[in-house]
């Protein structure tokens, strides 16, 4: 199939967007793309692809902009209930972290979640996905963390491999039984922490390898840690991702969203993918960042959701050469938001991002967060064929507008899905 005609063809470029080199969107004015199959054949301008490729089967897409597919890199997505009584308490003045201490936030998720069968976490999550796909995002990742003992996190595994089987929005697994201390430990993190480190990880290894092998990436699920006070401090979350690392998981970190205690720095240290978050971050975690291959993921809609006016540096991070990325950190409890198309607006606006720098940000930037930029992030022949069909000719649109949707058409490993 010959997409043609596009007021704009974002391409992008297939390596991260590093520091100030962020939002090189590689613009072809009446662009078009040569599908064939799941993956992008030819790229180019309208008048050669349709001469080469006459006989084609033909999409219209004349004032239309056409970008790569959204990558959300950091997401919750398989939970059971919803805290909107904890969000009243919160907007009347009562602190996350003191919610969480007191047996509420997570943990009352983990309850739901616990008592959930398969089934149900499955119909309660095929809704979300749905809204993100429709709002242009093809691929997410996607983490365990509301069970919290290893019978419930594999359940979680389970219901985010089924529900990447039944696409067509495609999830990148990320295991989080360091999501925070397990009711059971309340008074014995330490403990914990032991327990997700000689029973936990291991007995995910053994379960991903059996059935699953290597999966189609080339690598087991992640595993991310929540480095903060009252969650794991620094000395636990090293222990848990050097454990990780020694079992041979790819590794991602929660850093610095309410206290700086170095996790960033932890992240570059143990070569992890990346590091999210990163509200609190210090000049010489930022520095570190900005010298290493660790993507610094930002999520600005969890300081929105909290009604926090402290977001990401990421200015200081460009500044120091970093790779930024942005996702939605979609979850029950401060961020429950499908678009990363609010996401590119808002962080127009909270990060002083332009509407270039926050698209580089959520495609190709996110699909090197989660290992998947070979695939996925930018439009080039031999990639995937994911990509986004808009409903307006100017790519800034999206950082311009907000609150609705703007996707007329989402192509998935090349087929169309309309957007009513």
């Amino acid at each position: 199939m010959l997409i043609h005609s596009a007021s704009q063809l974002l391409t992008l470029t297939p390596g991260p967007q590093r520091g100030r080199d962020l939002g090189m969107l590689n613009i072809i004015e009446d662009g078009a793309l040569l599908l064939e199959g799941e993956t992008i054949a030819a790229v180019g301008p309208t008048p050669d692809l349709l001469a080469a490729h006459p006989s084609e089967p033909r999409l219209d897409a004349s004032g239309c902009a056409v970008l790569p597919g959204f990558v959300d890199p950091h997401t919750h997505l398989v939970w059971a209930g919803d805290r909107a009584a904890e969000f009243e308490r919160k907007m009347a003045g009562a602190k996350y972290l003191d919610i969480l201490a007191a047996g509420g936030g997570i943990i009352s998720t983990v309850r739901k979640t616990r008592a959930a069968s398969l089934e149900q976490l499955l119909d309660e999550t095929r809704p979300r996905l749905k809204h993100m796909f429709t709002h242009g995002t093809t691929t997410a990742e996607a983490k365990t963390g509301y069970g919290l003992d290893t019978q419930t996190e594999i359940k979680l595994l389970q219901a985010l491999l089924a529900l990447d089987a039944e696409g067509p929005l495609e999830l990148a697994p990320t295991f989080l039984g360091a999501h925070a201390v397990a009711p059971e430990y309340r008074d014995d993190p330490q403990g914990y922490t032991d327990l997700v480190c000689s029973e936990m990880l291991p007995a995910v290894r053994d379960w991903w390898d059996e059935r699953h092998g290597q999966s189609s990436t080339g690598h087991r699920p992640f595993v991310d840690v929540f480095c903060e006070n009252k969650a794991f401090d620094l000395a636990q979350s090293r222990q848990i991702l050097s454990r990780a690392k020694e079992l041979g998981f790819p590794l991602k970190i929660h850093a610095d969203e309410f206290d700086n205690l170095g996790g960033a720095s932890l992240a570059v240290d143990l070569g992890a993918v990346s590091a999210d978050h990163l509200v609190k971050t210090s000049e010489a975690d930022i520095a570190a960042l900005g010298k290493s291959d660790t993507v610094a993921v930002s999520l600005p809609c969890t300081p929105f959701g909290l009604a926090e006016s402290e977001y990401t540096p990421a200015q200081k991070i460009l500044d120091a050469g970093g790779i930024l990325a942005l996702a939605t950190d979609c979850n029950p409890g401060t961020a429950w938001c499908e678009s990363m198309q609010f996401v590119i607006a808002l962080a127009c606006r909270a990060l002083k991002l332009t509407p270039a720098q926050a698209i580089a940000a959520a495609t190709i930037n996110s699909a090197h967060a989660i290992r998947r930029a070979d695939r996925v992030g930018s439009l080039h022949p031999g990639k995937q064929a994911d990509l986004l069909i808009l409903s307006v000719p100017d790519y800034r649109m999206l950082g311009y507008r907000f609150g609705a949707n703007l996707v007329r058409q989402v192509v998935k490993r090349g087929r169309v899905y309309e957007i009513a």
